[in-house]
């Protein structure tokens, strides 16, 4: 099998839960069993929520269910100039505009220059702004966001899991207005600088896939290869969170349990064991297939 080096790449703002702790099972056999490696970024560009002793509990459950990876652990704060070489290198061909709108603007918008425009779409208020008007929002103090230039792109990426998926890409925001990079720029040049070939992820993120893809190839990248794979539910059937309870490795060790107990509920949720039976690594690596994968979500028990 040709090597595909993957990622797990948690925001440090909180304990890692068991949907998270799952992908990121996922994530280290998909790169372990192609023998390729498993590299860990931590996404901590949100100063006002990353936090250093998150980050240290997210690598420890990791150790904890027998998880490594090779090299160093990528920091996004410390890689803002690459993110600002990229934005760049975009505004050098006109691909980027300022944009000044608020959140609250956006969501008002009931319609778009070219049309009503899909959930959370930007609809391009700023793209062909006056400039008097931009001079006045500066006049006011108003700091301005930067936004690509998407051009209304049809983009499909063929994901390994969910096959074909195809969207239009808005002009996303590329730097935010307190001059923080945004995630879909981060993400893409960092995927691309630490050379990750496969990117597994919770399939939640599918519907941005096509944004970062379309921003690698103006980057002149080739995109990474994508497989989003099920959530994992509350008993309820929504969003897994931590107020369903026992949801974190440190809550589940509370409880009596084992990091090996905690491991083998999690492969057998994806059926490469039997409910209850030992689960080592190297079995796990043994078993895997990812075309025998679930599609559907895993809904915790209570």
């Amino acid at each position: 099998m040709e090597p595909m080096d993957g990622r797990f790449a948690p925001s440090p703002t909180g304990r890692l839960h068991l949907g998270n702790l799952r992908t990121a099972l996922l994530a280290w056999l998909f790169a372990r069993s192609a023998g390729s490696r498993f590299l860990l970024r931590i996404e901590d560009l949100d100063a006002a929520m990353a936090r250093a002793e998150h980050e240290a509990g997210q690598l420890a459950d990791l150790r904890a269910l027998g998880l490594d990876w090779d090299g160093p652990v990528v920091h996004q704060r410390e890689r803002t100039e690459r993110y600002d070489q990229a934005i760049a290198a975009l505004a050098a061909r006109g691909l980027t505009y300022r944009c000044w709108c608020t959140r609250r603007e956006i969501q008002g918008a009931s319609s778009a220059p070219n049309g009503p425009q899909p959930d959370g779409a930007y609809p391009g208020t700023c793209r062909d702004l006056p400039d008097a008007v931009a001079r006045r929002y500066e006049g006011e103090g108003r700091r301005p966001a930067v936004r690509l230039r998407a051009g209304g792109a049809t983009v499909t990426v063929d994901d390994r899991q969910l096959g074909p998926f195809t969207a239009v890409v808005d002009d996303l925001v590329l730097r935010r207005n307190d001059g923080t990079a945004a995630y879909n720029l981060a993400v893409v040049v960092d995927d691309h600088d630490q050379g990750v070939a496969e990117v597994v992820r919770a399939d939640d993120l599918l519907p941005s896939t096509p944004r970062q893809a379309h921003l690698a190839r103006l980057l002149g990248h080739e995109p990474p290869a994508y497989a989003h794979v099920p959530l994992v539910l509350a008993p309820d059937g929504t969003r897994l969170a931590k107020r369903h309870g026992a949801v974190t490795l440190p809550d589940r060790l509370a409880r009596g349990e084992t990091p090996e107990r905690v491991r083998s509920a999690l492969a057998a949720s994806v059926g490469l064991v039997q409910p209850g039976e030992p689960a080592p690594l190297a079995v796990l690596l043994r078993r895997f297939d990812p075309a025998a994968l679930p599609r559907t979500p895993w809904r915790l028990t209570p």
